[in-house]
């Protein structure tokens, strides 16, 4: 489910100060799984030496148009046929002019100009130039010729100035490389997540909440984004990034993430329901900082409106997923669950610490990178998934949510 996974991928890297970024980028890819190779001008090598790159990457770097491949053939042209995508980053106005006017005259824009595959532009450069009047038209040449451009950062940039120019972090163009290669099997959906923990305040300083550090929540955004859903990602407080390119809408309480979530649940087609929400709050709330002086006190707690019951109350022809971690009786437990609210499925997982007297079923899933889960469907189906990285458990629940939409 990696989806850049044994694809070919070249970084074409233009003679800019941020060049030194395309090595980490390179590094980034490889641990997709992918084949990286690398096509440098010869500015280029001004900023980052041909030999890094033939390091990192372990195959030859294409500097030279009128070079071969070891097979005679030549080397723009192979390259180009072999290609899944290409990323040019940092794009210097230079060669942004070059692409958009069909101008092929070194070892980068004449591969370029040969090549089928998705090309992704990353523009890097000096705010003035970025600016400029022609380097404008000529991003938007690119945009309609069908290039996807990676919209530079804005801040302090190495030439002393501040503003937009600053070549995007490499995180979030291996983020855009994942979206242009991934299927878009959820185009023209509507795609509703909660994620995060709630946070119930016993004073302004104090509160009741839980462990969850939104990751999976995230995961499944940032999945379903990738494969052309329209996503609204309703959050608790966590310490993320927002996945790229979707409505963020930001909580705390779980008085705020139901206002939130059924303010925007009408023109969902699928609701992911991922949040660990808060079942109690405070009857009261003190207005100041409780101080310390008794030995006991007593807090008096009310019940939160169930979000996900009244989900499946209102569901309608929506698909409607919810999570279940539990400490014990996992399948008894989300299938109840499953059945109370109304779900299509329940991803269930037992969460805590293993011990020597238990197997390997439970997982400290709670801030991890991994998740070791069970779907239980409505049909009654179970499926037992092994343990795996987060953003996997996003894309094994998205293939499942497209197979009951085949259904």
């Amino acid at each position: 489910m990696k989806y850049i996974k044994d694809k070919n991928i070249v970084i074409g890297i233009s003679g800019g100060i941020a060049a030194y970024k395309s090595a980490e980028l390179l590094r980034l890819i490889q641990k997709q799984d992918a084949n990286v190779r690398v096509v440098m001008t010869h500015n280029a090598g001004y900023f980052v030496g041909p030999l890094t790159f033939e390091a990192l990457s372990g195959k030859p770097v294409y500097t030279n148009t009128f070079e071969k491949g070891g097979n005679t053939e030549i080397r723009h042209i192979q390259w180009a046929e072999e290609t899944d995508a290409v990323i040019v980053a940092p794009a210097t106005a230079n060669i942004i002019g070059k692409i958009a006017n069909g101008i092929a005259d070194d070892a980068l824009s004449t591969f370029l100009l040969a090549v089928t595959c998705p090309v992704l532009i990353c523009p890097s450069m000096n705010t003035n130039m970025y600016e400029k009047i022609s380097v404008q038209r000529n991003i938007e040449i690119l945009k309609k010729d069908g290039y996807f451009i990676v919209e530079p950062a804005s801040g302090e940039l190495a030439c002393g100035t501040s503003g937009q120019g600053r070549l995007p972090e490499p995180e979030e163009i291996l983020d855009r490389l994942i979206y242009c290669l991934s299927p878009k099997d959820f185009k023209g959906k509507k795609i509703l997540v909660t994620a995060g923990p709630t946070r119930e305040h016993i004073d302004p300083v104090r509160y009741i909440s839980n462990p969850s550090s939104g990751k999976m929540g995230y995961a499944i955004a940032r999945a379903a984004e990738h494969r052309g859903a329209d996503v609204t990602l309703v959050s608790g407080p966590v310490n993320l990034e927002p996945p790229v390119n979707i409505t963020m809408v930001n909580t705390v309480s779980a008085k705020d993430m139901a206002k939130a979530v059924f303010d925007n649940m009408e023109n969902c087609d699928i609701i992911i329901k991922t949040a660990a929400v808060s079942d109690y709050r405070p009857k009261e709330a003190a207005k100041q900082k409780i101080k310390k002086g008794m030995d006991e006190i007593s807090l008096v707690l009310q019940k939160n409106e169930d979000i996900l019951f009244e989900l499946g109350k209102n569901k309608k022809n929506r698909v409607l997923i919810g999570f279940a971690a539990e400490t014990e009786n996992l399948e008894k437990n989300a299938k109840d669950k499953l059945a109370r609210k109304n779900l299509d499925i329940i991803v269930g997982n037992l969460v805590g610490e293993r011990s020597d007297e238990e197997d390997d079923e439970k997982s400290p899933v709670f801030g991890m990178d991994t998740n070791k889960v069970v779907f239980f469907f409505r049909n009654g189906d179970t499926e037992h998934l092994p343990l795996m990285e987060k953003d996997m458990v996003a894309h094994a629940l998205l293939d499942r949510i497209a197979d009951l939409d085949k259904g």
